[in-house]
């Protein structure tokens, strides 16, 4: 029996409720370059990334999602990629502290948010970009480096957390943060419960993830090109880029149920689903 033969149906997967933070990109653009996919000398639409993101939106809402929202801030166009905000878990919020100075001032930002709304807030002390290099998995902690969040940082969570944190070391630099080459399917874990892309990281990493997660979806060059792992899921339902097609293929083959958004203008600033979303875990 193959693994396709043997996954659950759609029916069999179970969803999970989701409590998420999202911030409307009303003063998104591309003025400054941090990462590959940004060109500030290529127009940006910012009336159209506002509908896109709406778009996400409502499919969460429709979904059941619980969802809070967190005030733009002019001059902070990057704030909409409210994943990179922080990182919540049993009610505590470790906050970032980014490492380019165009987004330093989204971390205080954020982390005021997090204590006005009932989270104990740890201020970070090494360069972390949250979620975007966080990714819980059963009880376990996935942590990025390699571009972004320094291993100081995955430090930090063990003693705030107390749990096991695994480090993963990042080597493509159009996959600079852990969500846009590491998708978590089911958070409850288990040996299918993730997708990513082998080559975005180094080999010892690679030995880890192929160890822990024998039977995790690889996806084709061309779903990673278009951010088709920084996709959200909640265990049945997964959100991810509309043009990640086998991806789509793939998820539909594991019994979970994609769901295909465009955030193509929200690309431009090398973003996705996931980057537009920050869960929340009290």
């Amino acid at each position: 029996m193959t693994l396709t033969d043997s996954a659950p149906l759609a029916s069999e997967r179970v969803a999970t409720q989701r409590t998420v933070l999202m911030c409307r990109p009303e003063h998104f653009t591309v003025s400054y370059r941090i990462n590959p996919w940004m060109h500030p000398e290529q127009p940006t639409d910012t009336a159209l990334a506002v509908r896109q993101w709406d778009e996400l939106y409502r499919i969460y809402r429709e979904l059941g999602f619980e969802v809070h929202l967190i005030d733009p801030v002019d001059d902070l166009p990057d704030m909409v990629y409210a994943a990179n905000g922080g990182f919540t878990l049993d009610g505590i919020a470790y906050g970032a502290r980014f490492q380019y100075p165009e987004r330093a001032a989204e971390g205080p930002a954020y982390m005021e948010w997090f204590g006005a709304n009932g989270f104990e807030v740890r201020e970070p002390v090494s360069t972390n970009e949250g979620e975007g290099d966080f990714l819980l998995v059963g009880d376990t902690i996935f942590a990025g480096t390699g571009f972004r969040s320094d291993t100081a940082s995955h430090d930090e969570l063990r003693r705030i957390y107390d749990r096991e944190v695994v480090t993963l070391r990042l080597v493509d630099p159009s996959f600079y943060h852990l969500d846009t080459a590491f998708a978590v399917l089911d958070s409850n874990g288990g040996p299918g419960s993730v997708a990513f892309l082998p080559k975005a990281f180094d080999a010892a990493s690679r030995d880890i993830l192929d160890e822990r997660f024998p039977d995790a979806i690889h996806v084709t060059d061309e779903d990673a090109a278009v951010l088709g792992l920084n996709s959200f899921s909640d265990g049945r339902n997964v959100v991810i880029a509309a043009r990640a097609e086998d991806f789509g293929r793939q998820l539909r083959e594991r019994g979970f149920v994609p769901h295909p958004v465009d955030l193509s203008e929200l690309l431009l600033g090398g973003g996705g689903v996931k980057c537009c979303t920050l869960e929340l875990r009290r």
